[in-house]
């Protein structure tokens, strides 16, 4: 029996994971479109760290993708890239801020 990560606990998880120092030249939105899960965004700014469900009227950069990929890449069991190049993961707007995205949080497996 394997552990279920749920879209909300990885939500829940984000500021605890977040690490300010790597992100003192970041000023952004990150929209997440998820096709099975509730949308959420998260901003950095001055080194602080944001996260709201729902739609950012301006983000920066929107991630589209489902639920399922989502957890995949952010527990470090998917990279990122290869979910973008495979189709799994779309993103629109500012994508060089997604290559620089998993500087920003650590990399612990979550429970």
């Amino acid at each position: 029996m394997s552990d279920t990560i749920t879209v909300t606990q990885v939500i829940e998880k984000l500021s605890s994971r977040f690490i300010p120092e790597n992100t003192k030249d970041v000023s952004a939105t990150f929209q997440f479109v998820l096709h099975d899960a509730d949308d959420f965004y998260f901003s950095i700014d001055n080194q602080q760290l944001s996260v709201a469900l729902g739609e950012h009227q301006d983000p920066d950069i929107t991630l589209i993708t489902s639920s399922q990929t989502f957890i995949k890449v952010v527990t470090g069991d998917k990279d990122g890239m290869s979910a973008y190049l495979s189709g799994q993961l779309r993103a629109e707007g500012n994508v060089m801020l997604a290559t620089r995205l998993s500087k920003f949080f650590s990399k612990q497996k979550q429970r």
